[in-house]
Parts: C-alpha cells; sequence; structure tokens
C-alpha cells in the first residue's frame, strides 16, 4: 500500500474494494492504529423519518454497539431527513420526539434533507435548529440568485487532534419535493460544485478560513438502485446523473462519502474512496473506519458497510416471541447509558400518542398498500414508487370523493403520488395513527383545471424530467388515479409518446375540454416533477387538510376495500389506423396485475365492440396476446374493451372500422370526394390564411409530421401539400382525426431548404399554411424537387445549395454535440 499525499490523494485501501458485501463490515486492515496514526470510526444514518417506535431503543442499541468499537474515536452523523413522513408517535408532535432522540445519541452533524424543508426554511433555522444541538449543513443552499449559504456549510469535529470536517449538501431536486412557499427565495445548487468549494477551502491551509485534516461529505443524494436490488457501481456511474457524479466529480480532498435521500443501500468503493448509504428508517447503520497517518497526513480505509438493527431471536410462539424483544431492549438499555436515555423519550412520545393515536377509525376489509417487489435477495419489499399500487388508487379515489362538491372545488378526477404514501392499510382496525402513518405531510387538498391535452401531458410526466430538463434519480414514478380514469400506454415509446389512450368516465379523453383534477397541494404545485400543474387554471385551495379528510373518508366509507383492477395497461400493436371489416389485428397487453399484498392474478379477459362480445383471452402472468377478430358488418367508430374477469381491470382502446373499400359511412364530416385533389396555385394561397394549420417549424426529407388543423374539422377529408412547386404529402384525401390532426410523410427526395405547407378542404379552398425548413434525409444530399423549380430559398440553387448543406450538416453536428454535453441518460427501471 502507497498512500497518496494529501494533495493529490485518492483514498488508498488494502484489498480489492469493489462489490463489497453490506454486512458483515468489510475490514481492510488487520493491524491497530499505532502511536503514529488514529483511527476515525464515522458512524452513519440516512432517512430516519421518524421512526419513534418498538424499534427505536435497538436502532440505538445498533448505533452504540458501533461506537464501542472505538469509544474515544467515534462520530455519528446523518445525511438527512432525519424529520418529515414521519410515524405518527413523532410527527404528532412536530418530530421533536426524533429531534430529541437524536441529540440523546449525540448526533455531530447532520446534512440538511428535504423533508427537513416540509415546514418552510423560517421553521428549519427556528425551533428545529434551536432544538437540535448539532448543526444542519447545506453547502449548496443559497440565498436566491446569489452563492451566498443560507445554512452552516461544514462543521468540525476534532478527533485526538485530528481535524475532521463535515460538509453537508441536498439533492438539487428540492424544488420539485416541497411546497414552494415553503422555499421562496433560496436557489439549490449543484451539491457537488458546493461540496469541491468547501472541501478546497478546508484544504488550502489558511487557518482563517477554517481547516480539516480528513473531510467527510454527507450527501443528500444518492443511487437509484442499490445492492439489494442487483445494482453495481459501475452500472449507476454508467447511468450518469447526480449519483455519477457524486461518485466520480467530488474532489480528492474528499475522503469518505455518506449518501441518502433514495433509500437504497450500499457499500461501494470508487478508486479507494468509500461511498456508503443505509437504505432508511434505522434498518441498518453505516459505519467507514478512517486511519489517518499524524506524520504524513494520509488516509486509509479500515472497514466499510451496513450493520443491520440489532433483532431479538424469533420466538416459538409470539409471546416467546415479545419475550425476546423485551430482553434485548432490557440488555441494551442497562448497557449503554445514550440508549437509557433514548428509551426514556421513546416512551414519553409512545404514551403521548396512544392517548390520540389509537382511537378507530374504522375497518379494512382487506390489505391495501403501496406496490412491492422482489430483491434480488427473495425478499418481499414496500413502497415501488414505479408501479400501481391499491392504495395509490384508494387515495385517489378518497381525493375525487372529497373535492367533487362544487364548494369544494368540483373535481372530476383524483390523482395522488407515489411518494405521498408512506405506510400500508393492512386488514382489520384502522387507528387514528395508522392513518396518519399513510399521509403524514399535512398538505391542504387543492382543485386545478386542466385540458385534456394537459391530462395526458400530466401522465407522460410520470417518465421524469427536472426542471432542467434531466432524468432525476428516480425516474419514473407512478400515480394513482381515481377509479373513472384509465389508460393504456407503450413504455418503449420515446419521451412525451408513452401514452397511446385516455379513457375519463368511460369516454375517449376530450384533449380540447377542461377537467377539474383534485390532489394534493404538493402535487399541484408542481411538485415531483408534474410541472403541468403549474399551468393549471383556476387552483383553489379547499381549505381542508389531507390527514383530516383522509381521516373522515375513512370513517364514513368503513368498512373500506381495495379495487384490485389496474389503471394503466401496457398495450402493444395498439391500432393508430382505421381497421377493414372481416379483418384481425393483434394486441399485447402486460400488466395486468399490481403488485401490491395480496393481490389476486389475473385470469382471462373478455373482448366486447360497443358492449358485443367477441372473443376472450387467458392471462398468464399478467400478460396476453390477443387476436381481435373484427365482425365482417362492422363499420364506423367503436370502443373496443378488454375487461379482466378477475380484478375487473378495462382497458378501453378506441377502434374505427371501414368497410372492404375504406369506406365509413358512420364518419362526421365531408364525404370523400369522387374526384382526385388537386393543388392550387402559389398565387391562391391567401395571406389570410397562415397559422390556419400547425405542425413543426422543421423535419427531415423522409420523416413523417402530424399537422394541426383544428379539432372542429375531425371527420373532414382534406388533402395536403408541399409548396412551391405542388408535391402532394397526403396519400389521395386523408380524413382528420378526433383530435383534429392528420399525419403525413415528407418524401425523402425533397431538396432541403424552405417550404410551405398548405391544407386544403374538400372543396379545395385553403384552410392553412405554414412554412417548413426541410432538412435533408440522412446519407443523402440535398434532395431533388418534383421539377426544376427550387424551394422558396430566396437565392439560385447552383449558388447557394452547397452550402445551405454544410451549413446544414454544421447545425446538425452542432445540436448533436450540443444534445450528448446537455443531457444525460438513466435506466429507467419498470419493477411494476
Amino acid at each position: 500500500m502507497l498512500p497518496l499525499t494529501r494533495r493529490t490523494r485518492r483514498l488508498s485501501a488494502i484489498g480489492a474494494l469493489a462489490g463489497l458485501a453490506l454486512a458483515p463490515l468489510t475490514a481492510f486492515s488487520a493491524s491497530a492504529a499505532d502511536e503514529g496514526s488514529t483511527t476515525i470510526n464515522l458512524i452513519n444514518i440516512n432517512d430516519f423519518h421518524g421512526r419513534i417506535d418498538d424499534n427505536t431503543v435497538t436502532f440505538a442499541g445498533t448505533i452504540e454497539k458501533l461506537r464501542a468499537e472505538y469509544p474515544d474515536n467515534s462520530v455519528f452523523l446523518s445525511a438527512g431527513d432525519n424529520i418529515g413522513a414521519s410515524n405518527y408517535a413523532s410527527s404528532s408532535q412536530e418530530d421533536k420526539p426524533t429531534i430529541d432522540v437524536l441529540n440523546n445519541l449525540g448526533l455531530a452533524a447532520s446534512a440538511v434533507g428535504n423533508h427537513e424543508f416540509d415546514t418552510g426554511l423560517a421553521n428549519l433555522t427556528g425551533w428545529i435548529s434551536e432544538r437540535a444541538e448539532f448543526p444542519y449543513l447545506g453547502a449548496n443552499v443559497y440565498k436566491e440568485n446569489t452563492e451566498t449559504p443560507v445554512l452552516d456549510e461544514y462543521t468540525i469535529v476534532t478527533i485526538d487532534g485530528v481535524r475532521v470536517g463535515i460538509i453537508g449538501a441536498v439533492t438539487q431536486e428540492v424544488p420539485s419535493l416541497v411546497s414552494k412557499s415553503g422555499i421562496e427565495g433560496l436557489d439549490f445548487g449543484d451539491p457537488v460544485d458546493a461540496v469541491n468549494r468547501v472541501a478546497d477551502q478546508l484544504s488550502d491551509e489558511d487557518e482563517s478560513n477554517g481547516e480539516a485534516d480528513v473531510i467527510v461529505a454527507e450527501y443528500h443524494e444518492g443511487a437509484s438502485v442499490g445492492t439489494p436490488e442487483g445494482a453495481t457501481l459501475e452500472d449507476e456511474i454508467a447511468a450518469g446523473g447526480a449519483f455519477a457524479d457524486i461518485v466520480t466529480v467530488t474532489n480528492d480532498n474528499v475522503d469518505a462519502i455518506f449518501t441518502g435521500h433514495t433509500h437504497k443501500q450500499y457499500a461501494w468503493s470508487h478508486e479507494g474512496r468509500p461511498i456508503v448509504q443505509t437504505g432508511s428508517y434505522g434498518e441498518n447503520i453505516g459505519q467507514i473506519v478512517l486511519n489517518y497517518d499524524n506524520a504524513s497526513g494520509d488516509v486509509t480505509v479500515e472497514k466499510i458497510g451496513n450493520t443491520a438493527r440489532a433483532e431479538a431471536p424469533e420466538g416459538t410462539t409470539d409471546d416467546e416471541t415479545a419475550a425476546n424483544k423485551k430482553a434485548l431492549r432490557d440488555e441494551l438499555i442497562a448497557e449503554f447509558p445514550r440508549v437509557s436515555d433514548v428509551n426514556g423519550t421513546t416512551q414519553a412520545a409512545l404514551a403521548e400518542a396512544e392517548e390520540t393515536g389509537s382511537v378507530v377509525l374504522g375497518d379494512a376489509s382487506a390489505d391495501i398498500t403501496t406496490a412491492y417487489y422482489v430483491n434480488d435477495k427473495g425478499e418481499t419489499v414496500r413502497d415501488d414508487r414505479s408501479s400501481e399500487s391499491t392504495l395509490g388508487n384508494f387515495v385517489a379515489d378518497a381525493m375525487l370523493d372529497t373535492l367533487k362538491s362544487d364548494e369544494l372545488g368540483g373535481a372530476e378526477i383524483g390523482v395522488v403520488n407515489p411518494g405521498g404514501l408512506r405506510a400500508e392499510m393492512l386488514a382489520g382496525q384502522v387507528t387514528v395513527a395508522e392513518a396518519n402513518a399513510i399521509l403524514p405531510f399535512v398538505n391542504n387538498l387543492w382543485t386545478t383545471t386542466l385540458t385534456g391535452q394537459q391530462v395526458k401531458t400530466m401522465l407522460e410526466q410520470q417518465w421524469q424530467r427536472d426542471e432542467n430538463n434531466e432524468i432525476p434519480s428516480r425516474p419514473y414514478l407512478q400515480l394513482g388515479l381515481s377509479n373513472n380514469v384509465t389508460y393504456t400506454y407503450d413504455a418503449d415509446a420515446e419521451m412525451d409518446h408513452h401514452i397511446t389512450s385516455v379513457t375519463v368516465n368511460g369516454e375517449p379523453l376530450d384533449m380540447a375540454r377542461e377537467y377539474r383534477i383534485g390532489s394534493f397541494s404538493f402535487l399541484l404545485d408542481g411538485g415531483d416533477n408534474f410541472h403541468v400543474f403549474t399551468e393549471g387554471r383556476d387552483t383553489r385551495d379547499s381549505g381542508l387538510v389531507d390527514r383530516d379528510a383522509w381521516m373522515d373518508y375513512i370513517t364514513a366509507n368503513t368498512p373500506v376495500s381495495p379495487s384490485y383492477d389496474r389503471r394503466a395497461v401496457a398495450v402493444t400493436g395498439f391500432p393508430t389506423d382505421a381497421v377493414e371489416a372481416g379483418s384481425s389485428f393483434e394486441l399485447g397487453l402486460s400488466k395486468l396485475d399490481l403488485t401490491s399484498l395480496n393481490v389476486p392474478a389475473e385470469t382471462g379477459l373478455t373482448i366486447a365492440l360497443d358492449g358485443e362480445t367477441i372473443g376472450t383471452a387467458a392471462v398468464t402472468d399478467g400478460a396476453a396476446n390477443v387476436q381481435i377478430d373484427v365482425p365482417a358488418d362492422a363499420s364506423g367508430d367503436y370502443t373496443l374493451t378488454l375487461t379482466g374477469d378477475t380484478n375487473g381491470t378495462v382497458v378501453t382502446i378506441p377502434v374505427t372500422v371501414t368497410g372492404a373499400d375504406g369506406t365509413n359511412p358512420d364518419e362526421p364530416g365531408t364525404e370523400k370526394p369522387a374526384e382526385d385533389p388537386a393543388p392550387v396555385d402559389d398565387s391562391d394561397i391567401p395571406d389570410a390564411a397562415e397559422g390556419g394549420i400547425s405542425t413543426v417549424d422543421e423535419a427531415k426529407a423522409g420523416e413523417s409530421i402530424s399537422i394541426d388543423v383544428g379539432a372542429d374539422r375531425a371527420g373532414d377529408w382534406v388533402s395536403v401539400w408541399l409548396h412551391s412547386t405542388p408535391i402532394q404529402l397526403s396519400d389521395g384525401w386523408v380524413q382528420v382525426s378526433d383530435e383534429g390532426t392528420v399525419t403525413v410523410t415528407i418524401p425523402s427526395d425533397v431538396a432541403a431548404g424552405e417550404h410551405r405547407i398548405v391544407v386544403l378542404d374538400a372543396n379545395g379552398d385553403v384552410i392553412g399554411w405554414q412554412d417548413i425548413m426541410i432538412l435533408a434525409a440522412e446519407g443523402t444530399g440535398g434532395g431533388t424537387n418534383a421539377s426544376d423549380d427550387l424551394p422558396r430559398t430566396g437565392a439560385e440553387a447552383s449558388e447557394l445549395l452547397p452550402f445551405a448543406l454544410i451549413a446544414l450538416g454544421l447545425m446538425a453536428l452542432g445540436g448533436a454535440a450540443f444534445g450528448i454535453s446537455r443531457y444525460r441518460t438513466r435506466k429507467v427501471t419498470d419493477r411494476s
């Protein structure tokens, strides 16, 4: 081992560090620290979220056992989200019991998490910081439009004369995770940039601005997948994004990294530097042991890992198990004074919560839970936010029922973000404490108005982009929807093109109609990157608090029961064009089974066209391949439904059926003209018709484009032309869709340059026109025109076309380079 110096070092460690097991801790040095070195035992938690319950004492005991390994050289730290989304015993008392427990345990410092901002900056810097006997650190939290820190950036802890600098930073996604009113006047900068800036400051040998011998970064940001899910550090670095930057861009002055926020477990090392996250809720305690050479200043790693919270052995009976747990708690309380203090705080909090929390609100006939998944250890794990759940849909139904009256907002659709659901509703009695644990955030209930197009955008935004158009650490979030909404999607489609159909109250979503949406104030304020809600109209506060309305709903509707139908189903083979009477087509359906607890597996589908059964299909493992046989006598617009025989899932697909001659006599609008369409002269295209249609500003030769003609022309027959020399883009006459659009393909041999799209009605009159820039098709030259006339480029092609092609090529290369540098790619893991 040859440690590097402070100025250039990366951490060195004995042995290979990649692929470390989480527990037991992995040792890297068998030798104890000698007189010339100092051992530093870093003990860490993240995302504790106010878990004041029967496990709090054993949580504390596990920390104390790790501290006892190096009793005089240990530092207890946190990567944030100590409070917020807490158990009832803590949340009902403003999380004061949690802060007191951390004080009891001698927490030295904590990064600020997004949940520390749940009740606003004023509370964080006010009573929360006053009650906490440790600093909250946020090096990347600035006054708006400045780089002036609002919180402490770092703190120094001294161990045997060695100065250990702790730097804290929070995810840059905070504005999308908390109510904006609570963080007005703040900016959240790049966390890695902030940590590097402070680490450089603590390493510049200028005592006046603080100096540290060892530096630890506490990031409230982390990997999107952990070791229990089968992830590797290499996978997460390759995925890019915030965590990859933490690993690879955090500078060499930082000796150890703790992370949080994503509730994942891992103990990894990159180029000798440890990176640890514990999961969440105090279920594991992280540890990094460093050795500091007092002479050279070199730092080496002795061990890293996660230690599971102490658990008592299971007994042969429930009474024996309870006795074992009590014995373990009593042992820890007797052995460790800090644990005794924690027990006192915990028992007082539980006793106070018992008075109000034990009141029974109603009963649940069956489990109503978040989505679950099975990790690579075969363990069933809750809170899969990328999957639809019985609980998410149930709460959305409650939102709709609560807010549907005109006085409370007139909601027509209930929507719930998965991160708002923090516990499960299990079969049996439902108490105040249990209901509060499910919705612990105390949001107000709001309504807003979205157009049908914006509702579709809302569903598209489940595939996440942050305000900078980057993919966040949770790349997909599945909304819960009230039971009057269903939709189909293509998971493999391009961004913003996943949703293939939406049905509201049994009817296709009307893109031009307005819908009232009811949900939490957090979500309707644009939280969780559902930016479309900020475009909502007539947003109203009902004056109701979610917790109170939620509890009233449970009481009014007891016994409550889950619905096992899915509101979102993946469909391939979706018919985008009319189908012919007497023909057949195939659909592939998947995601037919919810993954919440105790949901029965779907067994079959009944297929109907406008309510008349036309077939059945078997379902295996939540999927089915279905052949749809279109009746020979069908003609017109139909609604195709595939209904689950077991769980009642209804997949609704609009289908247009034409006769053998391609006609559709039931279609509204003009009759199809008998004669072929003909273009108009340029001189007959009125200036006033500009903007009568809309489409893209530019397209490549050979690409298909959609043209918005107007929903009022749905069913009309039109023709589409490319000028100045008219080239017909439509295949003869084309019928305007229900959404008011037509789709045409630009011929691959069209010359690059400026052209004009012109749409004519069945009488040959101009509906509208728009100029469009046509780019050369890939792998071709500039293309050829249909005659010797040039596209309207304003010059002779023989003079300008070569230069135009060169310029276009440079623009394309520049755009590609910009795209590569601007966007990072993250894989979307859909476990639903």
